[in-house]
Formats: C-alpha cells, structure tokens, sequence
C-alpha cells in the first residue's frame, strides 16, 4: 500500500509541472484517419510522416502512421472522428493506424494506452496490436501496457468484451470479460487459465489513473483521465459514465455534443 502511495504521489509531482486540457465538447477530429489532442500533459512529441520529431500541443491533429512518443512525465489524450477516445501514458510509444474501412486503431511498440471504444451507432470493430497481441474490440473500454523490449504485454478490460490472441506463439484466443486482465508473453500460447494471474498488474493501472486524475481534475473526473467518467457517451464504462470496475472514484458529468 505505501508502494502504491509513494508512486501516486510522484506521478502528481511530474504532472503538476505542465499541464493543457480543454473540454471534449470543444474538440473534434472532423475527418476520417485523423485523431485530435484533447489533453496534453509536458513532454508529448509526434513523430510526422515527413521524419520530423515536433511536440503535440492540444488541438492538433494527429494521421495516418504517425507515431506518439511520450517522456516519463508525458500524457495525452485523442478523439477520433467517431467519438472514440485513447490516451497515451508516459514512457510510450504508440502508431496511429486507423485507416476508414479497416480496423486498425493503434500499434502499441511500449508504454500503456487505454481505449474507449464509440459504439452508440452500432459495433465499431478497433484492433490494438502490440509486439506479442492482437486485441480485439468490439465496444468497450479496455488497457494495453507494453512492459519490455519484447513486447510482454499485460491487457486488462473494464467494459464490453475483447479477444485477445497472442501472434508469437500458436493456439486460440482468449476471450476477456469486464474485470478480466492477461498477460501476454512471448512464445508462450495463451490459455484461459492465464487469466487474472497477475491481478495486482491491474491494481497499478488503476492507481496510475487516479493520480492522473487527482492532478488534472481535482478527483472530480473532470474530462477523465482516471478510471471512471470520460467524455461524451454516457455509457456504462465510457466516458461520461461509470466503468462498474468497483475503482471507486467519482463519475463526470458528460459533456455536450
């Protein structure tokens, strides 16, 4: 438990040095295969087709294949087109590959992203891939941390189903549930066994989140970065609503269209 004060405590430290946050309401990507800034916090750069490193301040617009690297007290915070949202913690780098009539959504390389999937029009199929994993959505919210250099991948789903199969080892996939979590390693096919043995990888999320929140919005959710309440849907574990993971904190209210 001191663990996990001590390292809330230093991400408000980090994050208090910089901040930027509008309001979702406020901001929209209007084209297909574009993601804008919503959030961002010190050092978040985007690696542009061209080849050049620039930093990402909000309101920009992140394309096709380009590539978000954050530093070790950056985060960011993206809306697509359709209303879904992702944020990019620190340490990450992560591509955008949302493409219209695909459904690639990111390529997660390290570092930790967490997705919320749109799906008030209908299923809105996203893949999130990783050195080891494919995740598969359907409507939902849901984590992704990349942990080493060879792709370990750690997923833990709050709201809706993913199928999550792992590409460096032979066997089916694995179906997560709300409240499930997996890890993914190397060479090593997946199992239903596997899942939420190492529940406490879960735990760290959650309490990353919550500092974030904590520094950003006062614990009131705000825009919600932390584990429940995020922008505009409404639904139940979308932003706007509350996740039913039992992290405790406090839901937002969601902001117009």
């Amino acid at each position: 438990m001191a663990r996990r004060w001590n390292y809330m405590r230093y991400l408000s430290t980090l994050l208090l040095t910089a901040m930027v946050v509008v309001p979702a309401a406020t901001l929209h990507a209007q084209d297909e295969g574009v993601a804008t800034v919503l959030v961002q916090v010190n050092q978040v750069s985007v690696l542009d087709n061209s080849g050049y490193v620039k930093p990402l301040s909000v309101g920009d617009h992140l394309r096709q294949h380009e590539t978000v690297i954050t530093g070790p007290d950056g985060y960011a915070r993206f809306q697509l087109s359709d209303g879904s949202i992702f944020e990019v913690y620190s340490n990450s780098k992560v591509v955008f590959r949302e493409t219209p009539g695909l459904t690639d959504l990111l390529d997660l390389f390290i570092g930790r992203v967490k997705v919320f999937i749109e799906h008030s029009k209908g299923p809105n199929p996203k893949d999130v891939k990783t050195p080891t994993a494919v995740i598969s959505v359907r409507g939902t919210v849901f984590d992704v941390a990349v942990q080493d250099a060879d792709g370990t991948t750690f997923v833990t789903l709050d709201d809706g189903v993913v199928d999550v199969r792992n590409l460096t080892a032979p066997g089916p996939s694995v179906l997560l549930k709300p409240g499930d979590s997996i890890l993914i390693e190397p060479n090593k096919p997946l199992m239903p066994l596997q899942i939420n043995q190492h529940a406490a990888m879960r735990f760290v999320l959650k309490a990353a989140e919550q500092a974030v929140a904590q520094v950003l919005f006062g614990g009131r959710g705000g825009l919600g970065v932390g584990s429940v309440g995020v922008g505009p849907q409404g639904d139940k574990g979308h932003p706007g609503g509350s996740t039913g993971t039992g992290s405790g904190g406090p839901s937002a209210p969601a902001p117009s269209h």
